[in-house]
């Protein structure tokens, strides 16, 4: 399947960034798959939210992707049009790979997922920034 030409989408427009936003929630989908093991390892039935050690790490993994999502992906949307695709794709892709890191690394040592979180936090504050960057140059 072709894009139309002249169609302005995300999709047509930052092509990379549609492929690290994917990889983005490819690496959410990772980690909810990793909860649901997690329920059936330790014996964690829904709708318990905790009761196994081993089984609460994953699910605080999740429970902070979700809430770096929540961030993510609209600073992702508003900073693309100011840096352009390639610098956008490369942090959205250091973003996936700063929560792979945080979830291997917390669910190994919950006090070593620094790097990881670093690796999350840094590229969407810098979306941001320049997302508000172009909202008030567009003024």
């Amino acid at each position: 399947m072709r894009l139309q030409q002249g169609n302005e989408t995300m999709l047509a427009t930052f092509p990379m960034t549609t492929l690290a936003l994917a990889a983005a929630l490819l690496v959410y989908f990772w980690i909810t798959l990793n909860v649901g093991r997690a329920r059936v390892a330790y014996g964690v039935a829904a709708p318990a939210a905790s009761g196994h050690p081993e089984f609460d790490k994953r699910y605080r993994v999740q429970m902070n992707t979700v809430e770096q999502l929540v961030w993510f992906v609209p600073a992702l949307i508003i900073g693309a049009p100011v840096l352009g695709d390639m610098i956008a794709a490369g942090l959205a892709a250091t973003w996936a790979l700063g929560r792979v890191i945080f979830a291997v690394t917390y669910y190994k040592d919950p006090a070593k997922r620094s790097l990881g979180f670093a690796l999350t936090l840094l590229p969407t504050f810098v979306l941001l920034i320049a997302g508000i960057w172009g909202g008030i140059s567009a003024l």
